[in-house]
């Protein structure tokens, strides 16, 4: 068996990229709108915006990623990031992918001096948080969504 690489995306990954980002958007039943691919791939590829992605490899192929920013804590006077997606295509699924993206993270938290690395998932998100389970600590935090004020 192949080991699992982890790396940053890079421009010629877009295609690649873009079947796994549209396999987690599947799994959340979002729809496929072309301009959040287009907008969130900006994003990526601008090195001045706060939003990166890595992807992880397993011959030669692309079967996972994970995109995560930097954030402020306020409370500790320092920073930690912010896991927003990680999706591992299901025919990858148990080759390691996911922890791999996991221990990246993990190591630029520490390169960076980040704190921590956050992030959500559904609560019957049972296959992931099981994975979840065994890599951090779940916390007993509530999260709360509010739309924008009306005009």
């Amino acid at each position: 068996m192949s080991a699992v690489t982890v790396r940053a995306v890079a421009a010629e990954d877009r295609e690649a990229w873009a079947v796994l980002y549209r396999g987690y958007r599947d799994f959340y039943a979002r729809p496929h709108d072309p301009s959040v691919y287009d907008t969130v791939w900006g994003w990526l590829m601008d090195p001045a915006h706060g939003t990166r992605a890595l992807v992880a490899s397993l011959d030669g192929q692309l079967v996972g990623l994970g995109h995560f920013r930097g954030f402020a804590r306020p409370i500790d006077g320092g920073r930690g990031l912010y896991l927003d997606d990680l999706f591992t295509l299901p025919e990858a699924r148990g080759t390691g992918a996911a922890s791999a993206i996991l221990q990246r993270l993990a190591e630029i938290a520490r390169d960076e001096g980040a704190s921590l690395v956050r992030w959500i998932t559904a609560e019957d998100n049972t296959t992931a948080r099981s994975l979840y389970d065994r890599r951090a600590q779940q916390t007993p935090w509530v999260t709360y969504d509010m739309a924008p004020a009306a005009e």
